[in-house]
Formats: C-alpha cells, structure tokens, sequence
C-alpha cells in the first residue's frame, strides 16, 4: 500500500463548480449564465491584455521569482515597504503557505468562521493540527466575541474573511480592535480582504495594512481575481510582519507566479478606471440582486462583496437544480455551509435579468406566468 498520510485523506477537494461548456453539452443548451465564482463580469482590464501579448513573446524566460517589479508596483500602491510583501499563485497559494509555517503540531489550534471560505479548512487538516470553527452570528457576520472565546495559548493562527465568502459581510473596525485585543499575543490573525475593493468604501471597514504597518501580528491577503478580472491568470498579494514574509519565501515554490501573472497584475495595478467601473457596476448589481430576493421572500445578506447570500427558507439544492436546468450556475448553501442558501455572483445587466427571470419562473410561477 502506499503510505499517504491520513489526514490528507480526510481532507476533501475543492469543488469549483460546474464549467459552462459542460453544462451546455449535458443539457443541450445554448445559452448559459455562470454566476458561481465571483468572477469580474467585465473581463480584465484592457491594459493587463495588452501587457500580456507583448510579454507573451518572453515566456521561453524563467521569471523572477522574487516578483520584483509586481513588488515595486505594489509597494506605491499600497503605501508600504516591499520588504513585507508577499505574492502567490493566486491568493488561495498564499493561504496553503500561512498554514504551513504556522501549523505543525496535533496541539496548534486554528479557528475560523463557519461557514467560511472552505479552503482554510485544509491549513488543519494539513498540520495537522486541530480545527475549531465558531458559527456565524444571527447577522451571517463572524461572531469575534465568540472567537476570542475560543482562542487559548495553543491557537496559532485565526482566518477571517472580510467580506466573508460565502455571506459577503463584514466586521467593523471597532469590534476587530477589540477582538484583537482579547486574543493571545502570539496568535496570528489573518485577515482574507479577497473583496476589499467593494468593501473600501464603509466608513467603518478595517484595512489590514494599517495593522501591519503598525506592527500586529496580522497579515492581510488581496487578490487580482475579482475587482482586476485576473482570475484565470493566478496572482495574489498580501502583506505582514517580515518575519512572516521570510517564512513565506523560505518554503514558495522557486517561481511561483509565472511572469505573464506578473506583467498582468502590474497593467492591472495601473488601470484605476477599469477598477472604478467594476466597483460603481457591483453596487447597482447587488442591489438588484437583493431586490430580487426580496421579491420572492428569500432573506439576503447585506453584502459587501460582489455577490448576494440569500436564505431561501427551503433547502437551496432543488433551486439550484431547477435553475442550472434553465441555464443559470448559481452556487448552492450546502456545499457553502448553510443548505437554506443560495450565493449568486453579481453578473452583467443582461445575465443578472436572466437569472431574476429564471429565479422568479422556479419560485413563483403563477405569478411570473
């Protein structure tokens, strides 16, 4: 036999979700609305593309690996040192890595919202070490008076995604000063800002490099993938304490962003309109999703990412089915955390009219016929 550890295999794979092409080929469709992965519906901005084409002739060349240029860019754009930056193959890399320098031990602890972003789960499970996941308050937020609770000398490391995926609620700043507070001082807290375009504008949203340049323990992580419509390319950042980045860039892969993800992120970084645009479409976007909700007396969370987290009040996978049945990919509660749910990502006008369609002809027919 051969030898694999057991807890990778108590660890289960990501499901992405069902691809378009596929849902076309077994349905017979021609017209499919994917709104299942957050994804920019604009596309990437056009100077990424741009950059890409030309820098596409130098793909023969290994690239840097200490990501200089994307780190220099970075560092203007943020207001901060280069020395605490980090980058990955998308931010999901970044997580695999946090949980690998700081979890090792059947005796570490980690704690995590619930539900929340599924991937921090295999930090745990990968130590291992062991998990502790704290339920969502009444509002879908992270309960951080309740995680504070749960914390105790031997907690190394606490994820919280702000905005949460898959609710898109947010902790303020005041209550995440208290929480950091309340906790150990070596515990580590990681702050997942996989949305912060959307978010940056309440008053009361915590930026993590404010907590890092004032020298927490706290490591903040972005991405290019949502607000910048690089997700097909893989880059992500983040920023922390420099001895976090130098654990980090002790066990990354030699060249772990390849140098297109590189060129791209620099373009994207550059092109603010694209950025602006993306942002002022979300906001109509998730009003009108929630809208919608509303209408078919569904219960969604106030979000401050690019999508809506709807209680259906029902169990969400007979929904979900009917409405990949008419050509809508939605992201169904009980692979999220929550069977009563349904997460739908905000789309172009004309995809998100589709799916309200679609949504009120499977929840309300006698009224939509």
């Amino acid at each position: 036999m051969i030898p694999i550890r057991p807890n990778v295999l108590r660890m289960e794979p990501y499901s992405p979700g069902k691809p378009v092409d596929e849902l076309k080929r077994e349905l017979g469709l021609d017209r499919v609305v994917k709104l299942a992965s957050n994804e920019n519906p604009f596309g990437p901005s056009p100077k990424a593309v741009a950059a890409v084409k030309k820098a596409a002739e130098r793909m023969h060349i290994y690239p840097d690996g200490a990501a200089y240029d994307l780190k220099t860019a970075l560092s203007k754009h943020l207001g901060m040192p280069a020395g605490n930056l980090m980058v990955g193959n998308g931010s999901d890399e970044l997580i695999h890595m946090i949980g690998l320098i700081l979890l090792g031990d059947e005796n570490d602890e980690m704690i995590i919202g619930d539900p929340s972003f599924s991937r921090y789960d295999a930090n745990a499970q990968l130590g291992p070490s062991r998990l502790i996941k704290v339920p969502l308050d009444a509002y879908h937020r992270h309960d951080l008076p309740a995680m504070a609770r749960a914390a105790s000398d031997n907690t190394k490391l606490i994820w919280i995604a702000n905005p949460n995926n898959p609710t898109g609620t947010i902790v303020r700043k005041l209550e995440l000063d208290r929480f950091l507070n309340d906790i150990p001082a070596h515990t580590v807290v990681a702050l997942d800002e996989a949305y912060f375009e959307f978010a940056a504008h309440d008053p009361g949203y915590p930026n993590s490099r404010d907590y890092v340049l004032a020298g927490k323990n706290v490591i903040g992580l972005r991405t290019f993938s949502k607000a910048y419509g690089l997700a097909g390319i893989r880059v992500g950042y983040g920023f922390g304490p420099e001895a976090i980045i130098d654990a980090i860039n002790r066990v990354r892969e030699p060249f772990n962003v390849n140098c297109l993800a590189q060129i791209a992120g620099i373009a994207a970084l550059e092109d603010e309109e694209h950025v602006r645009k993306t942002v002022e479409n979300n906001r109509r976007g998730i009003e009108l999703l929630a809208g919608a909700f509303e209408r078919v007396g569904a219960k969604p969370c106030e979000s401050f990412a690019n999508y809506i987290y709807a209680d259906l009040g029902r169990p969400a996978r007979p929904v979900f089915q009917a409405l990949l049945e008419r050509g809508v990919i939605t992201r169904p509660g009980d692979v999220l955390g929550d069977p009563n749910c349904l997460r739908v990502s905000v789309g172009t006008e004309e995809e998100m009219k589709i799916f309200i369609q679609e949504l009120e002809n499977v929840l309300c027919p006698a009224v939509t016929r």
